[in-house]
């Protein structure tokens, strides 16, 4: 069965705030089944247009990953999220 991922793009636009999010998001995520495999760090754009920061959370599987999304408690974390900062998150399929 492939794995699961949620991928985030983010510009953080009040980075004092967003901390909160960062500290509420983890122990959700995790306790989900997610493992962080990349959460900001070094970057280079090398084609295109994108946004700050980048993170990749690893899933048993793609419908894990998307329960873990659509969990109600990190809904409601994520709305910390969606004031301080502008993100595009997807949550794909990995292969085999």
């Amino acid at each position: 069965m492939p794995k699961g991922y949620i991928i985030g793009h983010v510009t953080v636009n009040d980075p004092e705030a967003y901390k909160e999010y960062v500290e509420r998001d983890t122990p959700i995520l995790k306790r989900l089944g997610g493992t962080f495999i990349i959460r900001g760090g070094q970057s280079q754009i090398v084609e295109g247009e994108a946004y700050a920061r980048h993170v990749v959370i690893e899933f048993p599987s793609y419908e894990a990953a998307l329960t873990a999304y659509n969990d109600p408690e990190y809904q409601d974390v994520a709305k910390i999220r969606h004031r301080t900062a502008q993100s595009t998150i997807l949550v794909v399929e990995g292969v085999e």
